[in-house]
């Protein structure tokens, strides 16, 4: 298998899917995110939208909804997350490509030929990102960076087993306030070439 890939986990506001879609450019090659919510709702029989607010949602409104007997929101998720280990691998499978979140990194922790890489910023670059850049309120801002990061920690613990600190799981971690979007992804498009090109 000639094929690469690269992962990219994130610390909300720390601009990881920007450098993932500058990475792609860089590297001539597929940028999988919000196609991987498509394939799922595809393949699940929902509307994009129910998946994109339910994937890392433990609290979800709309599958109590719908399945008030038997059949638990855990279930819902844990249906989400095989629907999309599936589409990842697919991807994976058939080009050279970067992937955005979904515990890409565990998924394809067999993959012979993947970097997985975390993207943050410390809290006060991102806060300022939040209201600056994505034009929050500071009170928004605040929630935002809380929720979705304790979102993402708490769908990785459940579903990569074995993995203790954020650092588990991760070839490389970069500062993106130090760097900046452009940098950080020319520095990770020279580790690819070095590695796999």
């Amino acid at each position: 298998m000639n094929n690469y890939v690269v992962t990219i986990s994130r610390q909300f506001a720390s601009f990881g899917r920007s450098i993932a879609q500058k990475l792609s450019q860089e590297l001539n090659v597929e940028f999988y995110d919000r196609d991987i919510v498509e394939a799922t709702a595809k393949r699940m029989g929902q509307p994009i939208p129910v998946i994109s607010n339910e994937e890392e949602n433990a609290d979800s409104v709309f599958f109590r909804r719908k399945y008030p007997l038997g059949m638990g929101v855990a279930n819902i998720q844990d249906e989400i997350f095989n629907v999309q280990t599936n589409i990842i691998r697919d991807f994976a499978q058939k080009e050279s490509c970067i992937i955005v979140g979904r515990c890409a990194g565990y998924i394809l922790k067999d993959h012979p030929r993947c970097l997985n890489v975390f993207i943050y910023s410390p809290y006060e670059c991102r806060l300022r990102n939040c209201t600056e850049v994505l034009q929050m309120d500071i009170k928004t801002a605040k929630k935002m960076i809380r929720d979705v990061d304790k979102a993402r920690e708490n769908y990785r613990h459940r579903y990569c087993p074995g993995v203790k600190s954020v650092y588990d799981g991760y070839d490389m971690m970069i500062d993106s306030s130090r760097f900046g979007i452009e940098k950080s992804a020319k520095i990770l498009a020279d580790v690819v070439r070095i590695q796999f090109l």
